[in-house]
């Protein structure tokens, strides 16, 4: 009986703390969105800032704009960094010191408080190589703190799908590199390119790191890497921090965040559901290429070639 009443008991409890977060969000969502209603419009989203103090009128298309710049540059850079460290530590480290020096500095990387990113870059990038405050700068410093949050992920992905197809291929004479080009990576790939949307979206978000090197109050949507640019996390800072209107800072920051949750997870949803699908685009188009090495596959495994 004290066992029957524990086990709902806990049941209640944990559906209760789901329900929790999930109230949790939707009351943020809808309080952010119900302050910022006023000012919700297209051409909120379509105009650029105007008014006296600036962004106290028009949109915030120059900020959103930059915002996408900045963290697809920055995923681009830092997921390129992440997936490799993380490639390295589970398929080849040959060398517990190195190894041990490489998860040191991802776990290191990851503690660091994002301020110092910006500090870092500012006086690395700009105080000491004379290159302008620009979206190149901000995002060198946002890829950083991004290699951390991405090689966690991709380094779990590849120890729980790469590491049998890895042993298998080793077994039969092929290459680490052959087998990390053409199966591993194959295999994963959806799920490290939602590792990389996530980052992305944890890019867009950050203020602290483009503080000192890009991000400025008012700018176009840049053209090149050396523009400074606007973006939304720090026009919203501006507006709260000088107060300028609250109304348009409850509006801009309802528009980063369903940007954030919705590229991040229809991106997550989209790969994981069609990842048989772009590996047939990634074979020209080969409608049987998915099915095919779904079959070999679940033929070696059945037959005991394959160790899972």
């Amino acid at each position: 009986m004290n066992s029957k009443v524990s086990k709902y008991l806990i049941r209640i409890v944990l559906i209760l703390l789901g329900l929790s977060v999930i109230g949790v969000t939707l009351y943020l969502f809808l309080y952010v969105f119900w302050k910022g209603k006023t000012v919700m419009s297209l051409s909120f989203i379509l105009d650029k800032p105007a008014g006296v103090p600036i962004g106290t009128s028009g949109g915030i298309f120059p900020a959103l704009m930059g915002s996408l710049y900045l963290g697809a540059l920055a995923a681009l850079i830092g997921g390129i960094l992440g997936i490799g460290a993380s490639a390295y530590l589970v398929f080849y480290h040959r060398n517990k010191y190195v190894s041990g020096i490489v998860n040191f500095a991802i776990t290191g990387l990851s503690g660091i408080p994002s301020i110092l990113f910006g500090l870092v870059g500012y006086t690395l990038l700009i105080y000491g190589f004379g290159i302008s405050r620009s979206l190149l700068c901000a995002s060198l410093c946002v890829s950083a703190m991004i290699v951390p949050f991405v090689a966690i992920r991709a380094r779990k992905v590849f120890e729980e799908k790469g590491i049998s197809y890895m042993t298998n291929s080793i077994g039969l004479g092929l290459s680490r590199e052959y087998a990390l080009r053409k199966m591993i990576l194959p295999v994963c790939f959806p799920e490290l390119l939602g590792t990389i949307a996530l980052g992305m979206a944890y890019g867009m978000g950050a203020v602290a790191p483009i503080l000192y090197t890009g991000a400025v109050m008012q700018a176009g949507v840049p053209s090149k890497l050396t523009d400074p640019f606007m973006s939304l996390p720090y026009h919203l800072y501006t507006l709260v921090n000088n107060g300028f209107s609250l109304d348009y800072a409850y509006g801009t920051a309802f528009v980063l965040m369903l940007c954030l949750v919705f590229f991040a997870f229809t991106t997550i949803l989209g790969w994981n559901y069609y990842g048989e699908r772009c590996l047939e685009y990634l074979s020209n188009r080969n409608m049987k290429a998915g099915k095919t090495y779904s079959a070999v596959i679940c033929y070696l495994h059945e037959k005991g070639k394959l160790i899972c």
